[in-house]
């Protein structure tokens, strides 16, 4: 595993659901100090509710300055000019971002007894390669990000393919990501997503008390957990919810997705989002779980992380075709169109039930977040080890005399307190190609 290292980690905002980065860094943490960067450059905010609201948030969090997000993390909100095209506004975009974090670096480790790692969930910061004398960058790609309908495809896409040339290791959570990455990164990994398995199969282990919302809404129950946004097939639900009345549809989630044709049947209820902690009791009161996804050339590259969560749950699935589902064929039903959907909510509810909880889960039990940060840490520490082999400086933090990658942490624990900002920060050049 690794340890004794600085880990900077560029994402969205800590304080959203649990992603993959969250429980990633969450794992790592516990042998080394990580700054979460909430990165907020990658698209232009429009004038909806939510990115009104996300563009508040984001700027209160800057105005907070660093601050404790768990043990050993500490998240930090660079000022940052999103979407900017133009070469001038990009260029003063990119001094902002590398300043402000080296900034960070250097407050969180000051002696600079720490080599740094730099783990990219963004795919637009090749101007970061090198820029913090990593030992290793590593572009953790979870989407195909040129795909989303609300970002500039072409900007995504040429920053994207330099992070792809610059980044030391490419690392992609599906077989079509892979094989799309592997055109551009011949040695680009594929690691899936992993689970909260402990935490999920507590629907059936020990199932929680039923949720209070849940309680007047009659069964059988399909569940969904998740953002609605324009990859979930609204319209599908709405027609399968009207072809089966007497089913429940709860939907659990913020939504961002035109939801009017759900509002209008009295078999669909929208929860709106609820906390990580609680999902487990919802899915101990579900009867099977849905992916809707809409199908396109997006949706073909991911890699759902409620799939797994939902059948350590032991919950049967309806799935619309998703290439990655396909392993999990059987608790996962697949149908594409209304009718079909339907049959299928109707073939889950004859072939399982809570005594087959238990087998549905048993399919996920080894596909835990564990498991796979310890493939990851064995690949990134071999990754390493090759470029300090080629002779690449690496340095343990910028700004400071370097000292030895092998050298121990110091062993402090890590805390917004030591994490303050400079009043003002250098100048400082453009950074070299890192590979």
């Amino acid at each position: 595993m690794i340890e004794n290292r600085l880990i900077v980690c560029l994402a969205n905002s800590w304080d959203y659901d649990p992603t993959s980065k969250h429980h990633v860094m969450r794992i790592l943490s516990r042998r080394n100090k990580v700054l979460w960067v909430n990165y907020h450059g990658t698209r232009r905010p429009g004038l909806s509710g939510p990115d009104v609201r996300a563009a508040c948030a984001a700027l209160a969090r800057w105005a907070r300055g660093p601050q404790d997000a768990a043990p050993s993390i500490v998240q930090t909100t660079p000022l940052v000019l999103p979407g900017a095209t133009r070469p001038l506004l990009r260029w003063l975009h990119e001094r902002m971002v590398r300043t402000q974090i080296r900034g960070a670096v250097r407050a969180l480790d000051p002696r600079g007894r720490l080599p740094i790692q730099v783990w990219s969930f963004a795919p637009d910061v090749p101007f970061l390669c090198g820029g913090l004398n990593e030992e290793c960058f590593v572009y953790y790609c979870v989407d195909e990000y040129r795909e989303f309908s609300d970002m500039n495809a072409a900007g995504i896409a040429a920053a994207e393919d330099e992070l792809l040339t610059r980044a030391d290791l490419v690392v992609t959570t599906s077989q079509a990501l892979n094989q799309t990455k592997q055109r551009y990164r011949p040695d680009a990994v594929l690691i899936p997503h992993g689970v909260d398995y402990d935490h999920f199969a507590r629907a059936w282990r020990r199932p929680p008390p039923r949720p209070e919302d849940l309680a007047e809404i009659p069964r059988p129950i399909f569940g969904f957990f998740g953002l609605i946004r324009h990859w979930i097939d609204v319209q599908l639900i709405a027609e399968v919810a009207s072809l089966r009345p007497h089913y429940s549809f709860v939907l659990i989630g913020e939504c961002h997705s035109d939801v009017t044709a759900l509002r209008k049947l009295y078999n669909v209820e929208l929860l709106g989002r609820r906390p990580y902690e609680t999902l487990p009791a919802y899915c101990a009161a579900f009867d099977a779980a849905l992916l809707p996804f809409v199908r396109n050339s997006m949706t073909r590259n991911i890699n759902p992380i409620k799939m797994y969560e939902y059948l350590a749950a032991g919950l049967p699935v309806v799935s619309t075709s998703l290439p990655e589902a396909r392993p999990f064929e059987g608790p996962i039903v697949f149908a594409d169109t209304a009718e079909d959907f339907a049959r299928a909510c109707d073939r889950v509810l004859e072939t399982h039930h809570a005594e087959t909880r238990p087998s549905v889960s048993a399919v996920v039990e080894n596909e835990t977040w564990a498991s796979r940060v310890a493939d990851l840490s064995a690949i990134v520490t071999r990754c390493a080890e090759r470029k300090a082999l080629r002779g690449a400086p690496v340095k343990a933090r910028v700004g400071s005399v370097p000292v030895s990658p092998a050298l121990c942490a110091s062993g402090d624990v890590l805390t917004a307190k030591t994490c303050r900002l400079p009043a003002a920060t250098a100048a400082i050049t453009m950074p070299p190609r890192c590979c």
